[in-house]
């Protein structure tokens, strides 16, 4: 995993976010490489060190993408404390890059072609082949009857309900401190206000993750502790495309 630390406080309004950009298998520098924050496009490259500052970057929750040449894009969500810089130092994982260029032989397809996948559900379907973590399809959910959200994930491994009196409950997951809530992602977006509350009928897919070991990079945070909840929804924003 990458290493993050938080410097001392800097004058700036906003944040700022240092680092290095390093090759994982090796640890070698990685050149040119490009951090990109997703809310506003703006972007800065890596030096021949593979370092890198990104100045300016407002307080709170940023979504970061990473690109370079040979090496697969990496998403990043990232918390960023007021006024102060966060050091991040950002592993591509160039072995994924050579596996996916490797030349195969010709292969005669007999099978019936897959259901095609929905371009915005590509990073789902990317991380249920990891194994980690729990995912549930907009079949899953129909064939459960669930009502809400929490009736879709309550009785999946390692996720509870906590109920102050009768009339409200939220989810926690088993393993989190007491009263730790998860993150909710909706739609490629920290949404910890409206994520919980999604109304089941608009949901398409779902990812849980209940502990550190379980939640990928691009989610991990401050409180990623507590567990993460990612949610698709079927009116979401299309997947941006990349440039040429």
């Amino acid at each position: 995993m990458s290493v993050v630390a938080v410097a001392g406080a800097f004058p700036q309004a906003g944040s700022r976010m240092t680092g290095r950009v390093v090759d994982k298998s090796s640890g070698q520098p990685i050149a040119a490489a490009e951090i990109l924050r997703v809310t506003d496009t703006r972007s800065v490259n890596s030096d021949s060190a593979g370092r890198f500052t990104f100045p300016a970057v407002p307080p709170g929750t940023s979504q970061f993408l990473i690109r370079a040449a040979h090496f697969p894009e990496l998403r990043l969500i990232l918390d960023l404390p007021a006024g102060q810089e966060l050091v991040r130092v950002i592993e591509l994982d160039s072995t994924a890059a050579g596996r996916s260029s490797q030349a195969l032989g010709p292969v005669i397809v007999t099978a019936p072609a897959p259901p095609p996948v929905s371009y915005r559900l590509l990073d789902f379907e990317r991380r249920r082949k990891t194994g980690r973590g729990q995912y549930l399809t907009e079949d899953d959910i129909v064939r459960s009857g669930a009502m809400n959200l929490q009736d879709a994930v309550r009785t999946l491994r390692g996720v509870t309900e906590e109920c102050a009196g009768t009339l409200r409950c939220v989810l926690r997951m088993v393993r989190a401190p007491a009263h730790c809530q998860p993150d909710y992602v909706v739609d490629e977006r920290l949404n910890n206000d409206f994520g919980p509350y999604t109304p089941v009928r608009d949901i398409v897919a779902i990812e849980v993750y209940t502990g550190p070991s379980d939640v990928p990079g691009e989610f991990a945070g401050r409180s990623a502790g507590c567990g993460v909840i990612v949610i698709w929804t079927r009116s979401g924003p299309p997947r941006r495309r990349n440039p040429d």
